[in-house]
């Protein structure tokens, strides 16, 4: 699973790396980004990257309760295309969701020690998420977002058996197409990040303190 990951990367830095066009979102730099949150994420709008935010927390848009939310931040990429929490929204409303590195924690002894996990390239890099719009009885409108996980790489599985999905640059747009609807092609790119192409930390000092592992 995935309850915790860091966002420290400037709003200029996020649009160069994403080719953003459309749309801005300012946050401040977060070594602790958790669900229930306002998280930056970049879809297809009007042919062009877009910088949006979403809720952390899914909310289907049949849903009668907005707190199911707190139990759908993440969806395993094996049954994303048949649940019905998810369905709709990998077919007609998938994402990026701007990281730059996330969280898994080892036990020795009584604690449990984040470990941060990033790019070798220490750049930022789009999760592959999903998206869906909720209205309220009361017409407010809530745009809310899912993180999506599959098995672990060789790097992480010591500490997990899962991690979130990081989508290849090149796969990028495919990902976040309004057009796309082969499913197959989509399902493909839900795949554990090559291993060699990250690195790790034991999460210690300051910038770790106010970090807890995820729910």
């Amino acid at each position: 699973m995935c309850g915790r990951f860091a966002l420290v990367s400037d709003s200029a830095a996020i649009s160069e790396t994403f080719a953003v066009r459309n749309g801005s979102y300012e946050f401040k730099p977060n070594w602790n980004v958790t669900p229930g949150q306002y998280i930056p994420a970049v879809i297809l709008r009007e042919g062009r990257n877009s910088l949006v935010s979403f809720l952390w927390g899914l909310i289907p848009s049949w849903a009668k309760d907005p707190s199911i939310g707190h139990k759908l931040i993440n969806a395993r990429a094996e049954t994303i295309d048949v649940k019905p929490s998810f369905r709709n929204a990998f077919s007609k409303r998938r994402c990026l969701i701007v990281a730059d590195g996330f969280y898994e924690w080892k036990k020795e002894g009584a604690k449990k020690i984040p470990i941060y996990f990033h790019l070798k390239s220490k750049e930022p890099f789009g999760l592959a998420g999903l998206y869906e719009t909720w209205i309220s009885p009361d017409k407010k409108e809530i745009k809310s977002c899912t993180i999506i996980t599959t098995k672990a790489n060789k790097l992480i599985e010591p500490i997990h058996d899962r991690m979130p999905v990081i989508v290849p640059k090149k796969q990028e747009r495919i990902w976040i197409s309004d057009t796309m609807e082969d499913s197959a092609m989509l399902l493909s790119t839900l795949k554990p990040y090559p291993a060699e192409e990250m690195d790790c930390e034991i999460g210690m000092g300051p910038r770790f303190a106010q970090v807890k592992e995820g729910v």
